[in-house]
């Protein structure tokens, strides 16, 4: 198609750029993906929907995605300064498993998340522990480089050794101490990153031999390391959450930068962080997993709705209330689609203009608006439906689904405790119950031996 430019917002250039392909018609997309002991929460999640909306958006430019994405499975220590435990270990022993376990058992759930919110799989999926050979001769290149120093711990970065490590997230070498941003330990400089750590006389339950003793790879040696090898040393999109700037992907261009001489992806995009009561969602001490949206009665497209609400790059504040409004808008939308005649035609202006909002870094919340607009147009009732599928292959929202109700945890336990109190012969605290009900916003009809819940319309 190519309407208009393609423009995405690069996080190095720090300015929106037009988008040109390395390989005509293809685009070759690496994103971090998750750690896997423990359930992703809905901050994670934005990051994967923003994933697949970009997807969506090439897809509909014509081209073609190659969408390489890691699991990390070992080596993401607990803290960014290399110190403390290996986050698996520390998730194996909370769950009473084994690391590999929890590895498997937190993949599916994750895939199964994504599933849910319609977001499409990558191409190629790889866990750093199926990779450990990869990451080792990529560190060997960089000790043979002198980019390498080996201490008691392990092997570590040289960042003194680029001149312009940390231009990414435009850090201050010479203004970070000790203990500001890291333990210094054996290191030589404040922001030197291990590429490898040994386990020492501790016995882990994920260790491997290498030219340096056994132990496992560091967090950020595995992206670079599978990236280079299903994607090449240059490829060009990397895009993961915005706390990837000033630690993970920092490191990981330079140490890709001191390998082959040159960074390794042309576009660096970062989504922004999704905020409960303005404060990063993962440290809000809330746990809100997608499972927990369920439970309390929403669509998980409800919120991938809600997202489309506010641009990636801006923080987005998560409440039940924008997510009820987020769930009655989907439903209007749908309702009112579903009512329209098929067999219509999409009106060429507002898919020019919803090509051009969508090709301007990804704007969503503007494209989203002209779904209404094109609502209460006086466009023919079958042209809008076909419109506005065609503007879903970017959103997502399965808008020709059936509309289903999801009833919460909580009133599905009121409406089966009030049907119990029926057939006791308990009127009076049934009766109760249904006009709590009610006021919850939800009626029930009975019928000879069940019952049926709805919404108060």
């Amino acid at each position: 198609m190519n309407q208009t430019t393609l423009n995405l917002f690069d996080t190095m250039k720090r300015q929106i750029i037009p988008f040109n392909a390395i390989k005509n018609g293809k685009v070759s997309l690496y994103a971090c993906g998750p750690t896997v002991y423990d359930y992703a929460h809905i901050g994670n999640l934005r990051t994967y929907l923003f994933v697949d909306t970009l997807k969506r958006v090439f897809t509909l430019n014509d081209y073609q995605v190659n969408h390489v994405m890691n699991i990390t499975d070992v080596g993401h220590l607990v803290s960014d300064g290399d110190t403390g435990e290996d986050k698996m270990e520390k998730g194996a022993r909370k769950q009473n498993k084994s690391a590999w376990e929890i590895a498997r058992y937190f993949e599916n759930i994750f895939f199964n998340d994504l599933a849910k919110l319609n977001i499409s799989r990558p191409n190629i999926t790889c866990r750093a522990t199926e990779h450990i050979q990869e990451q080792i001769e990529f560190i060997q290149s960089l000790e043979e480089q002198g980019f390498t120093y080996l201490t008691d711990d392990g092997v570590y970065f040289d960042t003194r050794k680029l001149n312009d490590y940390g231009k990414l997230a435009r850090l201050d070498k010479l203004g970070l101490s000790p203990g500001k941003r890291i333990e210094l330990g054996d290191k030589k400089s404040p922001t030197d990153f291990a590429l490898w750590k040994l386990s020492g006389r501790r016995q882990r339950q994920m260790e491997w031999p290498s030219p340096w003793g056994i132990g496992f790879p560091g967090w950020h040696i595995e992206c670079s390391a599978m990236a280079e090898k299903y994607l090449g040393k240059q490829f060009d999109i990397h895009i993961g959450g915005e706390d990837h700037i000033p630690v993970h992907h920092t490191n990981e261009i330079a140490q890709c930068e001191a390998k082959n001489g040159h960074i390794q992806a042309n576009y660096w995009l970062h989504g922004y962080f999704l905020q409960l009561d303005n404060e990063k969602i993962s440290k809000s001490g809330v746990s809100l997993t997608l499972n927990t949206l369920i439970e309390k009665g929403f669509d998980p497209l409800d919120y991938r709705y809600l997202t489309l609400t506010s641009h990636y790059r801006s923080h987005l504040n998560f409440t039940w209330q924008g997510l009820a409004g987020a769930q009655k808008a989907r439903r209007r939308l749908m309702t009112k689609l579903q009512s329209l005649p098929k067999g219509g035609k999409i009106d060429p202006s507002y898919q020019s203009q919803f090509v051009g909002f969508i090709n301007q870094d990804f704007n969503m919340p503007r494209a989203l608006a002209l779904v209404w607009a094109i609502l209460d147009s006086h466009l023919n009732g079958a042209d809008k439906r076909a419109t506005l599928v065609y503007f879903d292959q970017v959103f997502g929202l399965d808008m020709e689904r059936e509309v289903k109700l999801i009833i919460p945890v909580e009133i599905e336990k009121l409406a089966q405790q009030r049907h119990q109190l029926k057939q006791q012969g308990n009127y009076q605290d049934a009766d109760q119950i249904r006009a709590e009900l009610e006021k919850l916003g939800y009626q029930i009809n009975d019928s000879a031996d069940s019952y049926q819940l709805s919404t108060m319309s």
